[in-house]
């Protein structure tokens, strides 16, 4: 997978794999409300989260709020008729619109004259789109357009197999670039590069994807291969989150980018103050999302996500000892040979440090925040997909919930969110959950400040060599 990762990056160098459009989309500036405004894939919370992770632990002391504003089973049309009530109500800084994959259709492409219901489909959305560019256009808060992630029409899967689905998705990438073009906004794509990740992976391994085995939905690894394209799209990638280098020889520290270093004392060993200012990105190994056993560490296979975001170097050269334990705080890391030292040895991945166990707190707090949230699209995904079209949005009263209740007994789409619904059809429900995330970002906030520590190379042995 190094080729392919190469490969990827490559593509990200060049410019032509992520963004174009007039306008940069650039770091998001302290108090930034960012919202993510798309279907399912954004529904499910993961790759936003992630992108909001890493200002958390990269940028620790400016705050910004990312905000999960999908719907599962919408079409830019299903967006434009929640926009005003779902996303302008929020007050984001930037909007962040993506759509495409339900757009395009699904069963037509296995019917009699798949080419013409797919001119349908993209028509029809070409034509819901322009009147909420111009929406979009009338807003004050930066519009950033972004393409779907791919359907993955070339995996070998029997199951959902709608074959032309993937070129009606490209026509509709075609004209989100050209609304993006025309308007200087930024275009974030994630449709070719994902694309190009199932299809070199498939030439060894036809069962591969980074998509889901229902070839539409992302897992945890397919998300955070999207956070890590929009991070590059945002020109974050390549910068260590801290660089420390000391020469022991000559007792001096000869490099300190993104950390202070204090105090340091070199004789046989080596100890130094060390205050990074940021924390590592802590990678999980958790298969969280229903029907899909892909973790997020899947996605280090197919791109650079740890040479790109995730590099807290430590590089100590002139050692004379073969062996060196790497101590923190007391605590022994790990054990690395002198030449090792020298090239520089990557703590953000030494899971036993003080600060990668506190960016895990960070995460789950993270991670608790986002199941709420998850719980309040419930809320408005049944309202937007349910009550609008009966004319019964935020009725919430016991005729909504028993009207609600009777679909949720043949409608699998209603029957998901009806339990959240029953006690979030009350405002002061709601509030509580709206509290508990603002009261888990607090202690995100407070928590993801990094720490002074103690760093300890400490000769293993006796041994020395010239």
């Amino acid at each position: 997978m190094q080729r392919l990762k190469d490969m990827i990056l490559a593509g990200i160098l060049s410019g032509s794999a992520l963004m174009t459009g007039a306008q940069s989309l650039q770091k998001f500036p302290t108090g930034s409300r960012v919202a993510f405004v798309g279907n399912s894939i954004t529904e499910a919370g993961y790759y936003e989260s992630y992108v909001w992770l890493y200002y958390m632990t990269r940028f620790p002391g400016e705050r910004i709020e990312v905000m999960n504003v999908g719907i599962g089973g919408n079409t830019v049309k299903d967006i434009a008729a929640r926009f005003d009530e779902d996303v302008v109500k929020r007050n984001p800084s930037t909007i962040v619109l993506t759509f495409g994959m339900n757009d395009s259709g699904y069963f037509e492409y296995n019917g009699a004259e798949p080419a013409k219901e797919a001119d349908k489909k993209v028509a029809a959305s070409r034509e819901s789109f322009l009147p909420l560019v111009e929406k979009l256009k009338a807003l004050p808060a930066q519009k950033v357009m972004m393409s779907s992630p791919p359907y993955d029409e070339t995996m070998k899967n029997k199951d959902n197999y709608f074959p032309g689905k993937s070129k009606a998705m490209e026509r509709i990438i075609a004209f989100q670039k050209e609304a993006a073009s025309a308007n200087q906004w930024p275009f974030v794509d994630l449709y070719y590069p994902m694309q190009q990740i199932n299809l070199e992976g498939q030439k060894s391994t036809p069962e591969f994807t980074i998509i889901g085995k229902d070839r539409i939905h992302p897992g945890n690894g397919g998300h955070l291969v999207m956070a890590y394209l929009f991070l590059k799209a945002q020109g974050l990638g390549g910068v260590p989150l801290a660089e420390v280098e000391i020469d022991a020889r000559k007792k001096v520290v000869k490099k300190n980018n993104g950390a202070d270093v204090n105090g340091l004392a070199v004789t046989d060993d080596v100890a130094f103050d060390y205050l990074a200012k940021a924390l590592p990105f802590p990678v999980d190994s958790a298969s969280r999302m229903w029907g899909s056993d892909q973790k997020q560490s899947d996605a280090l296979a197919v791109v650079p996500f740890i040479q790109d975001f995730n590099q807290e170097l430590l590089r100590v050269t002139g050692l004379t000892a073969a062996q060196y334990e790497l101590k923190i705080d007391g605590n022994v890391m790990g054990t690395w040979k002198k030449e090792e030292f020298a090239a520089g040895v990557n703590l953000a991945l030494v899971v036993r440090t003080p600060q990668y166990k506190q960016a895990v707190q960070v995460a789950n707090l993270n991670q608790a925040r986002k199941e709420i949230e998850g719980k309040l699209r419930d809320y408005y995904g049944l309202q937007f997909n349910f009550f609008l079209s009966r004319g019964m949005l935020f009725q919430d009263d016991q005729a909504a919930y028993d009207l609600a209740s009777k679909q949720a007994k043949k409608d699998w789409t209603v029957a998901g969110k009806i339990g959240a619904y029953e006690s979030l059809r009350f405002p002061a429900v709601r509030q509580s959950y709206v509290d508990q995330m603002k009261l888990l970002v607090d202690m995100i906030y407070d928590m993801n400040k990094p720490k002074s520590h103690r760093i300890e190379i400490v000769a293993v042995g006796t041994g020395k060599t010239k």
